[in-house]
């Protein structure tokens, strides 16, 4: 009897133990406090069941993977919320929208547009770029043959 007690001592220290250990890891006290993870996993759970239940129902999981448009739906989602909790749990911080490179980009499209719509300012831009456009008279130095009468030289 002395050896059922001290395995179920043992047993109880290795839960109480097991159990300190999980209060202290960060990543189950970040599961306990963050309900935008809570929420992106159970989602991924429900999602992941939905496509595995339409995956086997008989038609096979290549078919239904390839061809079912509602399996890869769920598979995306299932996807997409674990991304999101994976980031969640490394603390990444996410990218905020309209950083420097598409401020650029937005601006090099509205000064091609204005470019491209405005005569003037491609005038003004040519200009500034290449030097300003020298007016001149062309005057040929050659003279004109005349085509209506045609007079022989020599003949008198």
């Amino acid at each position: 009897m002395a050896s059922k007690k001290k395995k179920a001592a043992k047993a109880g220290a290795g839960a109480i133990g097991a159990a300190q250990a999980a209060r202290s890891n960060p990543y189950v006290q970040r599961l306990v406090d963050d309900d935008e993870l809570r929420a992106n996993l159970r989602t991924a759970y429900e999602s992941a069941k939905k496509a595995y239940e339409r995956m086997s129902n008989g038609k096979g999981p290549a078919k239904a993977i390839l061809d079912d448009k509602k399996t890869q739906k769920e598979l995306r989602e299932a996807a997409s919320s674990l991304k999101d909790a994976a980031d969640s749990l490394r603390g990444a911080k996410r990218k905020k929208k309209g950083g420097l490179g598409r401020k650029l980009l937005i601006l090099a499209v509205g000064a091609g547009l204005a470019l491209g719509l405005s005569e003037g300012l491609r005038k003004k831009v040519l200009d500034a770029l290449f030097g300003a456009e020298e007016e001149f008279e062309y005057t040929s130095t050659t003279t004109p043959s005349s085509t209506g009468t045609s007079t022989a030289v020599g003949t008198a």
